[in-house]
């Protein structure tokens, strides 16, 4: 079997397409990066909205306890 010769033009083709493969695992390592920084950010938006609803409920929660009382002392039960 005979051997092809590899040129300089062909060996400059290999490694260039070795950068571009290169290039494009660089832009998944980058974009993997920003998904976990939106995954965060995204985590502490709804423990905002979380700690919000809890709040407004254990107010709702707190003023029926407080009608409940007087309605109980009114009724003087």
């Amino acid at each position: 079997m005979k051997k092809k010769r590899i040129t300089i033009e062909d060996l400059a083709r290999m490694v260039q397409k070795g950068f571009e493969e290169t290039a494009k695992k660089d832009d998944a390592d980058n974009l993997r990066t920003d998904l976990n920084s939106l995954r965060t950010e995204m985590n502490e938006r709804f423990d905002k909205i979380e700690r919000l609803i809890l709040a407004d409920h254990k107010r709702r929660i707190e003023k029926l306890e407080q009608d409940m009382r007087e309605l109980k002392n009114a009724l003087a039960i």
